[in-house]
């Protein structure tokens, strides 16, 4: 009798950490790898923030801590929504995981039932898919493409909704594509879950700071008030606070929801790690005067990337709002081979000889459900970001 569950069959690896292995490997090797693979600010945690860890490891705050967080941290979340996002929730109705993907996996686990389903607009980030398919739901994709500037319509929303829909996912600024919803795009998606009772909103807004141009961010339920009451909006600190590895994601929604989430983390991970919060604590209750220089540098770097793309051959890419990703299309690419003598069909062939001939790692439009595209993130040194699109022309110069 095999000692696999059946439903690990549906499940992939993460494609975004495994170019991240793969890039690691080439560089052991000696190959002088780029790596535009993984989604981590190439920014230092702030120190404040690091200071505020270490004095919790040295006074002895290194026990167990309740499931959903210490207290002190659960005030901090409810008073960051309502200082920055005018929404009004009470200690109870926080939920603290470790890290925003175990939030989104215990809000999934705690609701599916077998052949719920779940609206993911595509392209998204790599785990939604995998997250609902261990709970027994189905992902349903919306194809959101680049004339649509990658952001889901009103119209294909509605087209899209059963009476076996639970959740629709909405991520922004988003991973991969750096797309945004303005108040206006927001509104016109909410005009339509009002027509859907059954329909909840599951909102990742990661990337909330991690904004340009002067765009607003705005997230649903600040946005549509009637939405409230069944919508879950998660954040977390590792984007924008540069702190990827403390490992800390945190959730306000209905009541009954949230103690179904703390329920789930109780049986797994138990709760964050305790030195984690206090850091966290720090860093929602601390300055934020690192942000605008750090962002100020993301968009040069953004502005670099979209520019020296667009003069390669055979690519096309859009001007993101926000986070710190490029999803360029390829479709110009194509069909045609490159000087190694590989045939570019699809997208992961495109990244795959990009890597092994340019030795620049990226990732294919296929991980994120919508192809002929790659991702870039532009969250590392603005010189080997530089290097790295030369690379890129020189590859497409040479593609016959």
């Amino acid at each position: 009798m095999p000692i696999i569950a059946d439903r690990m069959s549906a499940i992939k690896p993460s494609p975004t950490m495994a170019v991240t292995a793969k890039a690691g490997e080439l560089k052991a090797q000696g190959v002088d790898i780029i790596g535009l693979g993984a989604g981590e600010p190439d920014f230092d945690t702030p120190d404040h923030i690091k200071e505020a860890g270490k004095a919790a490891i040295d006074a002895g705050k290194t026990k167990y801590t309740p499931t959903n967080g210490i207290p002190e941290l659960r005030q901090a979340v409810v008073d960051k929504f309502k200082r920055e996002n005018d929404l009004t929730y009470d200690v109870s109705q926080v939920h603290i995981g470790v890290g925003g993907k175990q939030v989104l996996f215990n809000a999934i686990m705690a609701t599916l039932n077998a052949g719920d389903e779940v609206i993911i607009p595509a392209p998204y980030w790599v785990s939604y898919p995998d997250m609902v398919l261990i709970a027994g739901g189905k992902p349903v994709f919306v194809e959101c493409t680049e004339d649509e500037q990658f952001k889901l319509s009103p119209e294909k929303l509605e087209a899209t909704i059963t009476d076996k829909t639970k959740w629709l996912i909405l991520n922004s600024p988003s991973n991969p594509t750096g797309a945004a919803y303005t108040a206006d795009d927001l509104q016109a998606v909410a005009d339509v879950l009002l027509k859907h009772p059954q329909v909840w909103v599951m909102t990742d807004d990661m990337y909330e700071h991690l904004v340009y141009d002067d765009f607003e961010f705005k997230t649903i339920a600040q946005v549509e008030p009637n939405l409230f009451d069944r919508t879950l909006t998660i954040n977390g600190v590792s984007k924008a606070f540069a702190m990827t590895g403390w490992r800390m994601g945190y959730a306000c929604g209905p009541l009954d929801l949230i103690k179904a989430m703390n329920n789930i983390q109780s049986q797994s991970a138990s709760h964050t790690s305790s030195m984690t919060q206090y850091a966290c604590l720090e860093a929602l209750n601390g300055p934020l005067d690192f942000l605008p220089e750090r962002n100020a540098v993301y968009k040069e770097r953004r502005d670099i990337v979209v520019e020296m793309l667009n003069q390669a051959e055979g690519i096309n890419c859009l001007t993101p709002e926000g986070a710190f990703y490029v999803y360029p299309s390829i479709a110009g690419c194509i069909g045609k081979t490159s000087k190694g003598g590989k045939k570019i069909a699809t997208d992961s062939d495109f990244v795959t000889a990009l890597l092994e001939e340019e030795a620049v790692a990226s990732v294919q439009g296929e991980a994120f459900g919508l192809s002929p595209h790659f991702r870039i993130s532009y969250a590392t040194s603005t010189d080997a970001l530089k290097e790295a699109c030369t690379r890129i022309q020189l590859f497409c110069a040479n593609l016959t």
